[in-house]
């Protein structure tokens, strides 16, 4: 097994995350919010669930999406580590951009015309959600709904005002693809796909249900979808920013998640095992490619 800092995976997968969100939705979002800050005297608020060490935040800044005025951002995370994580590296990020940062209960990020309140919480999503009375003009839930499970996403959504916007980019579906191709990677993807399944909250096919989920709603306008596929690949036998070590945290991942799981005669004992050493080669050698299939999703609750 290899090193599993899951804060450096969040921070690794930065890069990757950026090549796959579709541009247009995002764009979209950065109308919408100005639209809505140009209509009203109070702030924009947006919740973020799941919001890991805050990479969001970062690429809202970095693409000029957040707009002018004021914002309050409450980034939720169950996880505490990745919480103080967010707290720390945000501000010392912010100021490295020029920004004047204030770090007490929230960090407040002041620019020249807009002042963002970023508010980082330890909590499960949906807890937070029922017991917090605001009402947000964003949702966002990235790389959650296949691990969180869909029957949350109703309670999530409930949380939104008038005509909010709920944003769930890099949500799985159902492809996990390594390549040079090697004879076991069907039956290496089945139980990987078996096991993400039989978790609790677990879907590998959530994409295709969270679009379904909201197609269903009569409240509810399907504003965009599109692939948000993770593509990662050397190039002259290297890879970008520490993009090797994400692909090592997944190859971790997928060990740890089939090696729990009884395997019948298509992946006997020994080649689960072969099959990881030679990936963990390859990724040495800088001659392994990962491809995973994705849908980013925006829409609009009436």
């Amino acid at each position: 097994m290899t090193d599993r800092d899951f804060q450096r995976y969040l921070q690794a997968k930065r890069t990757v995350d950026d090549r796959a969100l579709d541009e247009t939705l995002l764009d979209r979002i950065g109308t919408e919010l100005v639209a809505r800050a140009r209509d009203r005297d109070g702030p924009i608020r947006i919740l973020e669930v799941g919001a890991g060490i805050g990479t969001m935040i970062q690429r809202f800044v970095d693409r000029d999406l957040f707009p002018a005025g004021d914002i309050e951002y409450v980034a939720v995370d169950v996880d505490d580590a990745n919480v103080r994580t967010m707290r720390r590296r945000i501000p010392e990020w912010a100021e490295t951009r020029g920004f004047d940062v204030g770090d007490g209960r929230n960090i407040v990020v002041s620019g020249a015309d807009r002042t963002l309140s970023i508010e980082p919480v330890e909590a499960e999503a949906t807890a937070f959600v029922a017991g917090d009375p605001r009402a947000w003009d964003l949702l966002i839930g990235a790389a959650l709904l296949d691990v969180l499970g869909l029957d949350r996403v109703p309670t999530l959504l409930s949380g939104l005002g008038p005509e909010g916007l709920c944003y769930f980019p890099i949500t799985f579906d159902g492809a996990t693809r390594f390549l040079p191709a090697e004879s076991a990677d069907r039956a290496v993807e089945r139980y990987y796909h078996r096991h993400m399944d039989a978790k609790p909250g677990g879907d590998s096919r959530a994409g295709d249900h969270a679009l379904e989920l909201l197609q269903a709603r009569s409240d509810a306008t399907i504003l965009g979808a599109a692939g948000s596929d993770w593509i990662v690949r050397p190039e002259q036998a290297a890879y970008p920013a520490d993009e090797a070590y994400f692909l090592s945290y997944i190859l971790g991942t997928v060990e740890a998640a089939v090696g729990e799981l009884d395997r019948d005669d298509d992946l006997p004992d020994g080649v689960l095992e072969d099959w990881l050493a030679r990936r963990r080669r390859q990724l040495a050698a800088g001659e392994l490619v990962y491809h995973t299939h994705q849908l980013d999703l925006l829409g609009r609750i009436d």
